[in-house]
């Protein structure tokens, strides 16, 4: 009888081609989710450490550090509202990658720890501020959650201004929008506009609604305002909607680094994703069954 004899075999090329094939792949579902649409980040508080009380809407320097060198690394690059705007006309003129960057409130600490690492990548981003409150403790944290936190005065968002970030309203006391009369609606508008361009000496073009809270109404009375954008929190990839109804991607400070990643391209986290795709398999089974 002959012996049988075992053959060692080098996996490596094929492990190699695989690897490459995998990040070509990748980078291929990258470049076409990036093509058509384009992800406005929107945080609230970047802080050190986040109050137990505030944890899901504080994104801590050292996560938010993270996602900027993450984004990057990638071949990211932060646009302005501006360039968002003027790429609905010529969409050659944005990044291969184009991501915004967002913050409401204008929080004090999130003023002083985001702009850094933001200009060591090179990146801009836009601060909506509640103008009526420059300097002021954050008046609607107290009646919706029963705390206050420090806000910006006209000497930090000037210095955002001078590190090349931008500016933007959001109103002057951060009320529901949806949920006040019109005239109220319209100085809340105009009003935030003037402070800020006072302030500043720039003009004021963006709005982010508080709460999110817009309706047909509010969309009218923006525009009249003489709002070019507006951003909401519906959460989704900014793909050709109304400019007055933008739609934004949260970051949580609850998020680990494959939700941020996760939602960056579908707007969802990756739980959600990993649940979807066990109710589509067992939707399968039971037809297969069936």
């Amino acid at each position: 009888m002959r012996a049988d004899r075992t053959h060692a075999i080098d996996v490596t090329p094929a492990l190699s081609n695989h690897w490459e094939s995998c990040r070509g792949c990748w980078a291929a579902i990258m470049n076409r989710i990036t093509m058509r649409s384009i992800p406005i980040l929107m945080y609230h508080e970047v802080a050190v450490a986040a109050r137990p009380d505030f944890v899901r809407f504080t994104v801590t320097v050292r996560q938010f550090a993270w996602q900027m060198r993450w984004l990057a690394r990638m071949g990211f690059g932060a646009i302005s509202m501006d360039q968002l705007v003027g790429a609905r006309q010529d969409p050659s003129t944005l990044p291969r990658r184009p991501v915004v960057v967002t913050f409401d409130d204008g929080f004090a600490e999130c003023g002083r720890a985001a702009p850094p690492i933001l200009v060591e990548h090179g990146f801009t981003a836009t601060f909506y501020l509640v103008a009526g409150l420059l300097g002021k403790p954050s008046e609607w944290l107290e009646r919706e959650l029963g705390f206050r936190l420090p806000l910006m005065n006209v000497e930090a968002i000037r210095a955002l201004q001078s590190a090349g970030m931008h500016l933007g309203s959001h109103t002057v006391t951060h009320p529901r929008l949806a949920q006040i009369s019109q005239t109220r609606i319209r100085d809340e508008l105009v009003c935030s506009r003037e402070i800020l361009e006072q302030a500043l000496a720039c003009r004021i073009e963006h709005l982010a609604y508080p709460f999110g809270s817009h309706d047909e109404t509010v969309l009218k009375l923006t525009r009249d305002a003489g709002y070019v954008t507006a951003c909401t929190t519906i959460e989704a990839r900014s793909c050709g909607e109304d400019l007055l109804a933008l739609r934004r991607i949260p970051v949580y400070g609850t998020d680990s680094r494959l939700d941020f990643v996760s939602r960056l391209f579908t707007a969802r986290p990756a739980a959600a994703l990993v649940w979807d795709g066990i109710h589509t398999l067992r939707s399968h089974f039971r037809d297969g069954r069936s």
